[in-house]
């Protein structure tokens, strides 16, 4: 099963550190941050669980939801919070799933079938494809993902830039330039008409290219 943006995720039920959940359920009508890890107390995952935990207000404020996922059990996923705010002085309250099975990665194609359907005698080397970015919408469908090796730290400031960018999308039906910030000049979707853009967008719009009509961020 190969998952590519705007497919349906693939929905599961499964036991977390906030208990027993059905993800599709458990979305609502929000926005989701899904990051996975190999193997619980991995340094550079260490690392990331706690900048995304510093980051909960910024995704709340975006209604968006955390939830992360490690090939461990939910037993050992407590037992790594605590080395996670010793760590980064921040503590996680966000939900982590437990799959010891192997059943998620494997359900996002983060691992391949064959891969067994136990995480016990298996190394984060062996897991080294979990590193999945998975950002999801009300829709349930998969709006990006992004996948990174063991030994590179994620970004989440930038994926909150790229979250507000799917945003922008979903509700304004613009797209953002290259190194695009919040309150930066956006591209009017080539997918809208110009009839159309001029009832939006009554006040015109750049145009140093043909296929290319900028104007200022609408407020989302």
């Amino acid at each position: 099963m190969t998952l590519r943006i705007n497919d349906e995720a693939p929905d599961f039920a499964a036991e977390t550190t906030a208990g027993t959940i059905n993800f599709h359920e458990w979305i609502g009508d929000g926005w989701v941050l899904m990051f996975s890890h190999p193997k619980d107390f991995t340094p550079v995952c260490t690392t990331e669980l706690g900048a995304v935990a510093g980051l909960t207000d910024e995704f709340a404020r975006r209604n968006c939801k955390i939830i992360g996922i490690s090939v461990d059990g939910v037993s050992d996923h407590h037992a790594w919070k605590d080395d996670i705010a010793s760590c980064t002085g921040n503590t996680v309250s966000y939900p982590l799933i437990g799959d010891p099975n192997l059943e998620v990665v494997k359900l996002y194609d983060m691992l391949p079938a064959d891969a067994g359907d136990a995480a016990e005698g298996r190394t984060a080397g062996d897991n080294a494809t979990a590193r999945s970015v998975f950002i999801i919408g009300p829709d349930k469908k998969i709006k990006a993902t992004l996948t990174y090796p063991m030994s590179t730290g994620r970004n989440f400031v930038e994926i909150l830039r790229l979250l507000d960018s799917c945003q922008l999308t979903a509700y304004q039906q613009v797209a953002t330039p290259a190194n695009w910030q919040q309150g930066d000049n956006v591209i009017i979707s080539p997918a809208m008409s110009d009839e159309a853009a001029r009832e939006r967008y009554p006040d015109g719009w750049q145009q140093p290219l043909p296929y290319i009509r900028i104007v200022p961020q609408p407020e989302n």
